[in-house]
Formats: C-alpha cells, structure tokens, sequence
C-alpha cells in the first residue's frame, strides 16, 4: 500500500509574491552571500547594515525528498545593487542534476541567469505571467533588475536538492550590472573554468 500524503492549498499573494501561510520562510542577507558579488570592497562597505537581500516562502517543507515528490516555493528579491550589480539570489545547480524546475513570474521585472558547468551561460527575462523552464544539469540565479520587488514561483522535483559549493566556488560565467543607468550582461572577470 502508497504512503498517502495530505493534500493541501497554500495561497500565494499574487500583489507581492508571498505565501502567507507559508510554514517556513528563509530570510537570505548580504551576508549569507558573503564573498559572490564581484567587488568586494562594495560588498565589504555594505557588510555593516546587512540588508536583506530575499526570501523564500516554502509552501511544501513537509513533502518527503523522494522521487515522484513535488515542491514548490516563492521568492521575493528585493530591489538594490552591491557596487554596480544588482541584488541576486545564491544561485545553485541541482545536487540530482537530472532534475529540472519551472519558475513563474509574479511581480516585478528580474533575470534568470543559467549556465552549464562549462560556462555556458542562457539568459532569460521575467515578468508576471512569464513561465521559463529551467532544464537539467544547468546552474540558475534569479536577479531583480527592477526599482520594485521580483516575485516568482518554482516547482520542483523534492528530490532536485541543491549544490551551492560549485557556485560559491566558480561563480557564474555572466554578471548583470548597471552602466550609465541601464542593464547590462558582462563576462565576470573572476570566473573560473
């Protein structure tokens, strides 16, 4: 006989990209990203006030990791730039690497950055209404571009787990900064093969 789950409904708040009853909230600081934005001296001056960066409403923390299982949360970044780079999640590739995700615009205006190990980098825009599959084996970061927050939902294999070492490590091959008031994508000098 299956191992029956409950099945359960969480709302999200389609105005700001939360879920209010989420039973677990992670709450991500400049200085849990320590050491990812590329200028240092920036991130160091901004060290002291330890903004929050974003969070993550998880909807589903009591679903098993097994396979077959889903998961599925909300981000919320919020607007600012460490130095000339805007804030960003850690970004991570899936420790089960087979395993893919779909994110969903919510609010606001933001990026998805993703690469291969091998820096191939793939960048797609966000926005409400915007569906984007992330697929196997690459690494992604969601960034927020925009003056408000950046909201998104992402379902996800239980299973997926995460590698955030490869990132802290390597970083991504891409930044996304802003010159001269406007976006842009720039090869990241420190990136290592």
């Amino acid at each position: 006989m299956p191992e029956y789950i409950t099945p359960f409904t969480r709302q999200v708040d389609l105005q700001n990209g939360t879920i209010p009853t989420a039973p677990l909230v992670h709450k991500r600081y400049l200085s849990d990203l320590k050491g990812l934005f590329h200028d240092a001296a920036a991130e160091a001056a901004m060290m002291a006030a330890n903004p929050l960066l974003y969070e993550v409403h998880e909807a589903s923390p009591d679903i098993p990791m097994d396979d077959g299982q889903l998961r599925y949360s909300t981000t919320v970044i919020f607007p600012g730039k460490v130095g000339d780079e805007y804030f960003f999640t850690k970004g991570h590739y899936h420790a089960n690497g087979s395993r893919a995700e779909i994110y969903y615009g919510l609010v606001g205006e933001g990026l998805l950055i993703m690469q291969t190990r091998e820096g191939e980098v793939n960048i797609q825009r966000m926005t409400p209404g915007v569906a984007a599959l992330v697929p196997p084996y690459w690494g992604h970061r969601t960034i927020n571009i925009g003056t408000g927050n950046f909201a998104f939902l992402a379902v996800y294999p239980a299973d997926a787990g995460y590698d955030y070492g490869a990132i802290a490590e390597k970083g991504f091959a891409s930044l996304v900064v802003e010159r001269a008031g406007k976006m842009e994508v720039i090869p990241n000098p420190l990136w290592q093969r």
